[in-house]
């Protein structure tokens, strides 16, 4: 009797649960995907370059209610007001670092802000934002690439993603791939294809980096990090390195005072320690921590990746061109064309 009463217990609580889900689950709204031969679903900058960038960006929403009360947690690719946070850091990336290479970046349902606050609604709701990521990445490669090479860039959330690019990408693509830049995140571990910079022009390899004031101002979740680069002077090791720049890209550049920065990674956490850093309106809403610079990972060092990228690219396009050369025998059929950084960094 005993063992029957605990049975329809379980079953009633299960039930219970179930119940509960569905109702959950009818109170929220999963956004229309994308569909990548819709113009509208990517920013794209055509400058004719023999190179591309195609960036992912990071996590541009909050959690928001429609007018029929459903909850959502995902951003709507075909929403105007939705997709306006979206296109601002699509084109500010541009602006600041892409200088004179191609830029693609696909809009996509990307997790709220709110998603990452616990470890379950992350492992439950990333798949979708990648899966759409996913997707993107195939019908650049199939539609819009023609055969070049390219950099591969994602901050934040859109790094994450990006890491899960390069663990599936073929060998026949990641040959193509100049660098990929992580930005923001933690690499727990490397792969075949998540190979660490060792320097300012290896090709083939991804660059990461965490900027905090010190140890202490790591964000919840943190684990060191076995990819990490200074990118103020390119190295693995803790040479400080100077950068002198204004701190915040919310004010007019010509209003502001520029810090003098030390900049050193720690080799053992992988975080990148940045001393002399004034601003005051760094903080990411819910998840920031005082002295963690997540929100000025690309502001900080742009015009530092901007030459980065172009110098990798040059470095990745001579190479490719000299192997041309050689393969098709002492110039008769192909005249090499030595690129420099001021063929493809503006």
């Amino acid at each position: 009797m005993r063992h029957r009463n605990v049975i329809l217990l379980l079953l009633v609580v299960c039930g219970l649960w179930i119940s509960c889900q569905t109702k959950q689950a009818e109170k929220e709204y999963i956004p229309d995907a994308p569909d990548y031969q819709d113009a509208t679903q990517w920013y794209i900058t055509d400058r004719q370059a023999a190179a591309d960038v195609f960036y992912i960006i990071s996590t541009e929403t909050g959690d928001y209610t429609l007018s029929n009360g459903k909850m959502c947690h995902f951003a709507d690719t075909y929403s105007d007001s939705l997709r306006a946070p979206l296109y601002g850091e699509m084109l500010g990336v541009d602006t600041l670092v892409s200088g004179r290479l191609n830029y693609y970046s696909p809009y996509y349902r990307q997790c709220s802000l709110q998603t990452f606050q616990s470890d379950s609604l992350t492992a439950a709701r990333m798949p979708l934002a990648l899966d759409d990521v996913r997707r993107a990445f195939q019908y650049y490669l199939t539609h819009q690439n023609g055969g070049r090479p390219f950099i591969l860039a994602g901050f934040s959330q859109g790094a994450h993603i990006m890491l899960e690019l390069l663990k599936e990408m073929d060998d026949d693509t990641f040959k193509r791939m100049i660098a990929a830049y992580a930005i923001g995140i933690t690499i727990p571990e490397t792969g075949p294809h998540i190979v660490p910079a060792k320097g300012a022009d290896d090709t083939g390899v991804t660059i990461c980096y965490n900027s905090v004031r010190d140890k202490g101002c790591v964000m919840p979740g943190w684990t060191n990090s076995r990819i990490a680069i200074n990118p103020v002077n390119w190295r693995t090791d803790s040479t400080r390195a100077t950068l002198i720049t204004e701190p915040s890209p919310l004010l007019p550049v010509a209003e502001q005072k520029k810090d003098t920065m030390s900049v050193h990674l720690d080799t053992a956490s992988g975080l990148l320690l940045v001393d002399g850093f004034t601003a005051q309106d760094y903080l990411l809403p819910l998840l920031g921590v005082e002295g963690n610079y997540h929100t000025r990972e690309i502001w900080l060092y742009r015009d530092l990746l901007r030459e980065n990228m172009a110098l990798r690219a040059v470095h990745y396009l001579n190479f490719r061109n000299r192997t041309l050369y050689l393969q098709r025998g002492q110039g008769r059929t192909f005249r090499l064309r030595h690129l420099t950084r001021s063929n493809i960094h503006a």
